[in-house]
């Protein structure tokens, strides 16, 4: 009898990220995933497609944000110029994801528009 397993599906990686001030806020927002998304500073080795599960905090509010992610790109160690190492990572296309990303929107209003460097494309 033949008993192989399947190999098992890894379990997500848990990342806490706390963004304390706008400003940061603002270099980690990843507008241009159409659910919105955030650039998590890691030197952990990803691959694209990755599942995380990011607990975010947002400036000036207590709640925690729990958000089940992809890995969408990343910028490894040694990124040319003055990029840190870490990952994008894309909210999922659901209800709570919308509702993070309008808040994360409210939260920055006009600095938006700002042409700022960001930690993103």
């Amino acid at each position: 009898m033949n008993t192989t397993a399947a190999p098992a599906t890894p379990r997500p990686s848990v990342i806490q990220l706390a963004i304390k001030e706008k400003g940061a806020l603002y270099a980690a927002y990843i507008p241009l995933f159409a659910e919105g998304g955030v650039f998590i500073p890691t030197t952990r080795e990803y691959r694209l497609g990755d599942d995380v599960y990011v607990l975010l905090t947002l400036p000036d509010d207590p709640q925690r944000y729990p958000v089940a992610g992809k890995v969408a790109w990343i910028t490894p160690q040694r990124a040319a110029g003055t990029r840190s190492p870490g990952v994008g990572v894309r909210f999922p296309s659901d209800e709570k994801s919308r509702q993070l990303k309008a808040r994360i929107e409210e939260a920055l209003g006009g600095t938006m528009a700002s042409d700022r460097p960001t930690q993103t494309i």
